[in-house]
């Protein structure tokens, strides 16, 4: 976990030298290791309905055979590694698996799975790695055959071809609870994920809260307390302006290590938004990740005016449920689903937290159990 007190970042950025900047261990390295021309390529995929709940996995190789099979209760990453694994089960000899989950690819391009052997099998905070029942027969595999084997990220939804048909079929398995498989392509697929009940403009209406997609190529989530650990609902107050500003710093200077950087926010009254104003204050991507609709819609006229221009500002606003809540508890339910799909989601992420917060905390030990990096920012104390 990276902590950050001393606003330096910026200085950094405008030097643009990162060589001694802390950011954890996803910064600086390539997600694609390079690929074998004589290899078979294998695109995978992994989707999961409510996240945990029933799940589905794919593989399919371009004009040739493909499989999927499905978990009754599951979640989205271990969907996804269940994918790659059996393409790597299923097909010898030399293979390049490319997947749209950056857990995945990680693992082996940033080997991940060297640390988590030399540790035990604890990840870089000391705490059990999740998943194990399955790394441990996909990592074993893949050293006996690591000469063969290469792995590749994709952009989930870009527009690439083999990385719609096996979103398809693992929410097909997904939803039917059935597998299937040929030696040719499929031809009755449905419908890919999120293209059900999609709204128009940069919305985007999701009845499946799995994070089966990526957000963009490389994420950061915010996270954070609300405006009354924040010296209250003037944004303009001397710790909302300060947190703010350590917000756009740390942004900015991550946009020097990732050009194609893009920030996730729940768009939520506090840490959520700022952290959100502080993407468009520094020109970058914001996607905009509610819980529900209209979660504003009990807020204060001026909360929501400011709640409407960022979500104007983001060039995607998804919404993981397509109705409201009846109850603050279904609303508290619905907001903790919200942040552990972000959790899955990104590739890093902020956390504007006091380290006494209970909720904030297990925020930020589900981030760590996902190898994700993390910066806390401490608000100042008034």
């Amino acid at each position: 976990t990276q902590r950050v007190i001393q606003p330096a970042l910026a200085m950094v950025m405008a030097r643009a030298d990162v060589s001694g900047l802390r950011l954890g261990p996803h910064l600086g390295l390539s997600t694609m290791a390079a690929r074998d021309l004589d290899a078979t390529v294998i695109y995978t995929d992994g989707a999961c309905i409510n996240n945990p709940g029933p799940g589905g996995w794919a593989w399919a190789i371009p004009g040739g055979a493909h499989a999927s099979g499905f978990d009754e209760a599951t979640t989205n990453q271990r969907m996804e590694v269940t994918a790659a694994f059996e393409a790597v089960l299923a097909n010898p000899g030399r293979l390049h698996i490319v997947s749209d989950s950056t857990y995945v690819v990680d693992c082996f391009n940033k080997r991940w799975h060297e640390g988590w052997v030399a540790r035990g099998w604890l990840n870089a905070q000391k705490r059990p790695v999740a998943n194990q029942d399955l790394w441990k027969p996909f990592i074993e595999e893949y050293l006996n055959r690591r000469d063969e084997i290469t792995f590749a990220w994709v952009k989930g939804h870009s527009g690439d071809e083999m990385n719609d048909l096996v979103d398809r079929l693992a929410i097909e398995a997904a939803q039917s609870q059935c597998a299937r498989h040929g030696d040719e392509p499929p031809t009755d697929l449905g419908e890919p994920d999120g293209a059900a009940g999609s709204a128009p403009g940069n919305t985007d209406a999701r009845a499946d809260s799995s994070p089966a997609s990526k957000l963009g190529p490389w994420v950061v989530a915010v996270f954070g307390h609300r405006p009354p650990e924040l010296g209250g609902y003037d944004e303009t107050n001397p710790t909302a302006v300060t947190v703010t500003a350590r917000l756009r710093e740390v942004i900015e200077a991550l946009a020097v290590v990732h050009p194609d950087l893009v920030v996730a926010s729940g768009l939520g009254l506090g840490a959520e938004q700022y952290g959100a104003q502080a993407a468009v204050d520094s020109g970058v991507d914001l996607v905009a990740v509610l819980a529900y609709p209209a979660p504003d819609k009990v807020w204060p006229r001026a909360s929501r005016e400011r709640f409407a221009a960022l979500a104007a500002a983001a060039t995607r606003v998804i919404t993981l449920s397509p109705t409201a809540p009846a109850t603050k508890q279904a609303a508290g339910q619905a907001c903790g689903a919200r942040d552990r799909w972000l959790t899955e989601a990104c590739d890093a992420a902020i956390v504007v937290w006091d380290a006494k917060d209970r909720n904030l905390g297990r925020i930020v030990s589900d981030l760590e159990a996902a190898e994700v990096s993390c910066y806390l920012i401490t608000p100042p104390t008034p």
